[in-house]
């Protein structure tokens, strides 16, 4: 059992009485804005004025869930870490959106597959606290301790005297009560919710067709708007035919926006692929779609120009935003060539020049990865009625909050004209991070003076950019007489950004280790997409240890678990990210339950494991080849991301982001021919279908009583490296470039 804070000044919790009278209203922490460990130094850090937990004189308790709800189920899995802690009855629990208010909320923000690991400690604060208050109340009313009262599925219960009362009948006594110094928390042992699987609480409102999502909302005398960007990165508008457009029926407006000002000091998720867009207002979609294609516009070359950004660290620089029209050929040049950048050495370990220079045997492979859409099931859209003094703003967002202050800059409105409303999303994968489509929105409305639905097609996402960056990296190892690993170098980089990860394995565990970055810039447009930089180094690391482990004459599995207990008992640095022991355990289960020494007669196999968002994740791949074709018949995970809240929403994520990185690596790309965008939709660019998607996925979970880390994103990087070593068993070729099924077509 633990024993938290709950607060340490007048602003860190606010009890006040259930609107409309009685119950028990208790504003909490829910999401820590520190993550880790916690101490008695850095609480009064962690525990901010977060959230709200209500509980009704009827017993129904209401749990406001602040975070962007993408799909990663944290609508109910943080609201059962809740009421885990107040001994609730989950039939009465009902979960409702909070709306954006960062006077109140920390970190309203879907990404980096942080929301139940920074949440966890607040959001069980939360429930212990207000579970205190109602057995303080309970304890009054009876005139008995409240050390002998407990609490079961909604109910105190004085053992004692056989008296026993409901929340609800108790919960305004409650709202009396001071709130409480310190609160204990459950042991881990004694959790009943936690643990248990519970159906996503959307699900019947999804599968009814309940208006969700932003593409649902309406709103009186809404128009619909789409936009006309250029046709190639690295150009801009010159003119268009405006006023012949205008005449078109059913259109109230056409013009062009700026989506920034030029000398805005733009935040981490703001783009400017294309900062000037024509802007197609009407009655309804199918009018607007019709004068949009009516759009003839002449476009012309931009010169290199530099933009203002802040970071995430909080400092400001100067990007290079570079002139030219840019095509997969030269990209290829640049990412297959060993040498020419210039170089930023990250990490070096001991003397990798004097080893690979005494090596009995050096292996050196380069891999490439193409650029990358996003491809959300729900295109992208956003409703906005700016006014003189407000600007209501509605739809489908990862980072509200960073979004509230880049509209408020934009609209000339202080914040708290500002109101953000967030609905369910259709998709994400970090590509709803960046709300230029929001800005956009907010400034069509305002220029209009009437409320209004931005809605792009696909074809406007797919080649609007923020992709994902286009990436390589070049691993060169060194055996000795032993087959021992002696030294390992890796130079990775990319277009715009480099994927390196210096301290992670097998930095380390090999004695002598060089890590070494480049980057170039580039004008089309990235940002985070599943697993940013882990989605591409993962695959590439894994298939070459198991290319070193074949030269070393060693099981791919026994080589990982060689290194990983050096890294354990004889760490080489000291700035690894990664604990060994856990790590090893992914590797070590999945061997157990795939049956690793013994695959069935004609399936080749290939395993990979990786650490990411401070999870361990490993996978068997097993298949078989049907012509040029694999048949992934199953796949085989193995998970350590500690405590698992709720396993059905934590398997149907690990199914997922699997089904994902098999797709994505065998047979996607996004190329470009003079800086126009190849793949407008899904007919040539290729997604996962049935027929390629594994007959079976086996998930399972390390048991563990750590406290819980992200599942969003690590099952997606391992899986990439498992197929591509079980392609090799299969074909007896190694894949070194992305997309596997394609990769001589894009390489010449």
């Amino acid at each position: 059992m633990s024993i938290v804070k709950t607060h340490f000044n007048r602003r860190s919790f606010l009890k006040v009485a259930a609107a409309g009278g009685a119950g028990l209203m208790l504003q909490f922490s829910w999401m820590p804005s520190l993550a880790g460990k916690v101490d008695s130094d850095n609480l009064e850090k962690i525990f901010k004025l977060n959230g709200f937990i209500k509980i009704d004189v009827n017993g129904d308790v209401t749990i406001f869930s602040p975070n962007p709800e993408i799909g990663q189920n944290v609508k109910t899995s943080m609201p059962m870490i809740v009421a885990e802690e107040l001994d609730v009855d989950w039939t009465r629990v009902k979960v409702v959106q909070a709306p954006l208010n960062t006077e109140v909320f920390t970190r309203q923000l879907a990404g980096g597959s942080q929301s139940i690991r920074q949440g966890w400690k607040g959001l069980r604060m939360a429930g212990g606290t207000a579970r205190h208050m109602l057995k303080e109340a309970a304890a009054k009313q009876w005139k008995v301790s409240a050390d002998d009262i407990t609490t079961e599925n909604s109910m105190l219960y004085h053992k004692k005297s056989g008296k026993k009362i409901s929340y609800g009948d108790i919960a305004s006594a409650a709202a009396k009560i001071k709130v409480p110094e310190e609160v204990k928390l459950k042991d881990v042992k004694d959790f009943k919710i936690i643990r248990t699987s519970k159906s996503n609480v959307d699900a019947k409102d999804i599968v009814t067709g309940q208006p969700l999502f932003g593409l649902d909302y309406q709103h009186e005398g809404m128009l619909i708007a789409m936009i006309v960007h250029p046709p190639a990165f690295g150009m801009k508008l010159k003119n268009f035919n405006k006023d012949e457009v205008k005449r078109m029926e059913g259109v109230h407006e056409v013009t062009t926006i700026q989506i920034y000002d030029d000398d805005y000091l733009q935040g981490p998720f703001d783009t400017t692929a294309f900062p000037e867009l024509i802007v197609v207002i009407g009655k309804s979609t199918w009018q607007v779609m019709k004068a949009k294609r009516a759009v003839k516009a002449e476009w012309e070359k931009f010169d290199t120009y530099k933009i203002k950004k802040k970071t995430f660290r909080g400092d400001e620089e100067e990007r290079e935003v570079p002139a030219g029209l840019e095509s997969s050929e030269e990209h290829t040049a640049i990412l297959t060539r060993k040498d020419g950048h210039q170089i930023e050495v990250a990490r070096e370990d001991g003397d990798t020049t004097t080893a690979f220079a005494k090596a009995a045997k050096v292996i050196e492979r380069t891999y490439t990865a193409p650029f990358l859409s996003h491809n959300t099931m729900e295109p992208m859209n956003f409703f906005a009625h700016v006014t003189a003094d407000k600007a209501l703003l509605v739809g489908p967002i990862q980072t509200p909050e960073f979004m509230e202050k880049t509209v408020s800059a934009r609209l000339g409105l202080s914040l708290d004209k500002i109101d953000i409303q967030m609905t369910r999303m259709g998709g994400g994968f970090g590509r709803r991070l960046y709300g230029h489509f929001l800005v956009e929105a907010a400034v069509i409305s305002q220029k209009i003076q009437a409320p209004v639905k931005l809605v792009y097609t696909r074809e406007d996402d797919m080649t609007f950019g923020t992709y994902r960056p286009a990436y390589q990296a070049h691993y060169k190892a060194a055996l000795d007489q032993n087959n021992k690993l002696i030294a390992l170098h890796v130079r990775a980089g990319g277009l715009p950004e480099s994927p390196l990860f210096e301290n992670r394995f097998p930095a380390g565990a090999v004695d002598n280790y060089l890590a070494e970055s480049w980057s170039k810039p580039t004008n089309i447009t990235i940002g985070a997409w599943r697993a940013p930089r882990s989605n591409f180094m993962a695959g590439v690391e894994q298939a070459f240890l198991d290319e070193v482990a074949e030269a070393a004459g060693k099981d791919p599995i026994d080589f990982r678990l060689e290194l990983l207990e050096k890294a354990k008992t004889q760490p080489v640095g000291k700035d690894n990210d990664y604990d060994p022991e856990r790590y090893a355990g992914v590797l070590k289960l999945v061997r157990e339950k795939s049956g690793w020494g013994k695959p069935e007669n004609g399936k080749s196999r290939g395993v990979a494991a990786y650490y990411c968002h401070n999870s361990y994740v490993a996978n068997v791949v097993d298949l078989k080849m049907d012509g040029d074709m694999p048949v992934i018949e199953k796949v085989y995970c193995a998970a350590d991301c500690g405590i698992v809240v709720n396993p059905i929403a934590a398997t149907n994520m690990m199914e997922g982001g699997t089904v994902d990185a098999l797709g994505h690596s065998m047979l996607s790309a996004m190329t470009f021919k003079e800086g126009m965008p190849q793949q407008r939709n899904f007919d040539k660019y290729k997604l996962i279908r049935n027929h390629n998607a594994p007959k079976d996925i086996e998930v399972h979970f390390v048991d563990s009583d750590v406290d819980p880390t992200g599942l969003g994103e690590p099952p997606f990087p391992p899986a990439i490296g498992a197929l591509a070593n079980a392609l090799y068993k299969a074909t007896g070729k190694r894949y070194y470039h992305q997309p596997f099924m394609v990769q001589e077509k894009q390489m010449t």
